[in-house]
């Protein structure tokens, strides 16, 4: 029992099994949520820190309390003030009660004791009662009724990472939309292919940035795709997905409930005992991100190495000027924004790795790492999140060709005889390149000055279009 009526600005006093301990008098958050925040002073990221989870948190509670009031157990009082309570915080009120680090022990029971403390307390205040006053309305008893941290914790993880994985793919949306963008803009800007770093075949600039992004495309298929499994959830599962606690028809009718309130497509596992320990969603969403970061860090690193100089590297593109690039060299304008999506990129790739021991980690018939797994995709998608913006807009859209010099490149590249050898046999064209390379000769002037194709048949033959280009069938 909590004492009311204190002096003001006197805590107030909450127990629980343990003990008593006092609360600060204007804490929405109880005895628990303290407790817990001393015990995980981890990584210094706060669950306050993760507005989308709260939010996602408070819709599965007020889903709950809307579910229960229906099945009879749950009073029109107290589940309209516990609604109440959960809307503000849908709102974005109250969040910097959310004071525990995202590392806890106990499989997120800290972060849902959190959530059911908050919401008790300010449920009570629109009652007209003192916070703490749990024999008016409790935290277990009324807002975590027919629930556990066990599939609340869960199913608010894959509500938030629904909403993370929308607003990536809406920034990745832009990246590929500013790659589509520059391949049309330089679309029969001719330069040098490259295998193995070595000069290979010519191509056009708009089929480098098309194929940039086409790799962007393929993996908002892949993350689009995995946004299905997380309508698959356990509420009503309770503790190992027995079903503990919860009134019949609980679990269909809160997953129709949570259905109405966010529009999205949620029904309950076939198997709620395997439901309640599985985490292949979270490995499924990791190994996606992965690629991307994958991707993106592949199209740095290419952006980097070719604009490279400005005098005494390949310079065949200039990217956007962004800062100074040296304290010690003036003049430098180093390639900043490809160099931060490289950096962000190797960490989430490396959280991969995180995620996947957390998940095999897993004992028997629940998963206690879901906070890691849950601190390390919020922190994934957030950065790519930011990254795919970053790198359209400071970056690519500011792309230009050194157009002239790449021409010139093509024009005066041994490798240019490759384009040239179905029409003039592998003998000859042999030839040339070997000449082009013991005198520093053009292909294009050895060919000429040999007789051996005359100008207007080679000047067509090294149009974009019929150079570059696959035949069509």
């Amino acid at each position: 029992m909590t004492t009311v009526n204190n002096p003001q600005n006197a805590p107030r006093q909450e127990h629980d099994l343990i003990g008593y301990r006092d609360v600060p008098i204007d804490a929405y958050y109880g005895i628990q949520t303290l407790r817990a925040s001393e015990n995980f002073t981890v990584s210094g990221v706060r669950l306050c820190q993760f507005s989308t989870f709260i939010r996602a948190f408070a819709t599965v509670k007020k889903a709950a309390a809307i579910t229960n009031n229906k099945l009879g157990v749950l009073s029109d009082s107290i589940k309209g003030v516990i609604v109440a309570a959960c809307d503000e915080l849908i709102a974005d009120k109250h969040h910097e009660q959310f004071i525990l680090d995202m590392f806890q022990g106990g499989a997120g029971t800290s972060t849902n004791m959190n959530v059911n403390e908050v919401i008790a307390n300010r449920a009570l205040e629109i009652l007209g009662y003192e916070k703490g006053d749990y024999e008016q309305l409790h935290p277990n008893n009324h807002v975590n009724l027919s629930q556990s941290t066990n599939d609340t914790y869960p199913t608010a993880l894959k509500v938030a990472l629904d909403e993370y994985c929308a607003l990536l793919l809406s920034k990745m949306q832009i990246l590929h939309k500013s790659f589509i963008n520059k391949s049309i803009e330089l679309a029969d800007q001719l330069k040098m292919g490259r295998t193995h770093l070595q000069d290979a075949v010519p191509m056009t600039a708009g089929q480098e940035f098309n194929a940039f992004a086409t790799m962007i495309k393929k993996e908002m298929d892949r993350i689009e795709a995995t946004r299905d499994l997380f309508y698959e959830i356990n509420m009503g599962g309770t503790a190992i997905g027995t079903g503990l606690n919860a009134p019949a028809g609980y679990s269909q009718l809160c997953a129709q409930t949570l259905h109405k309130l966010t529009g999205r497509p949620y029904y309950i596992a076939e198997d709620l005992v395997q439901s309640s320990q599985d985490t292949s969603a979270y490995v499924v969403l990791s190994g996606n991100l992965r690629l991307l970061a994958a991707r993106l860090s592949k199209i740095a690193h290419d952006l980097r190495l070719e604009s490279s100089g400005p005098r005494a590297g390949l310079a065949q593109y200039c990217l956007p000027e962004m800062q100074p690039g040296s304290s010690i060299m003036p003049g430098k304008v180093n390639p900043v924004i490809p160099e931060v999506v490289n950096q962000a990129c190797f960490h989430v790739m490396g959280i991969d790795h995180t995620i996947i021991m957390a998940a095999e980690s897993g004992q028997l018939q629940l998963n206690v790492f879901e906070p890691v797994i849950a601190f390390n995709l919020f922190t994934g998608i957030n950065m790519l999140t930011n990254i795919c913006e970053i790198f359209a807009t400071r970056c690519i859209d500011g792309i230009k060709m050194n157009d002239d010099y790449c021409n010139g490149q093509v024009l005066n590249n041994i490798g240019l005889v490759t384009a040239l050898n179905p029409h003039l046999g592998y003998e000859s064209s042999s030839y040339v390149a070997k000449k082009a390379q013991e005198t520093g000769g053009s292909v294009y002037d050895i060919i000429l000055a040999e007789k051996l194709m005359d100008k207007a048949t080679l000047d067509n033959l090294l149009l974009p279009e019929n150079m570059v280009y696959p035949k069509a069938d």
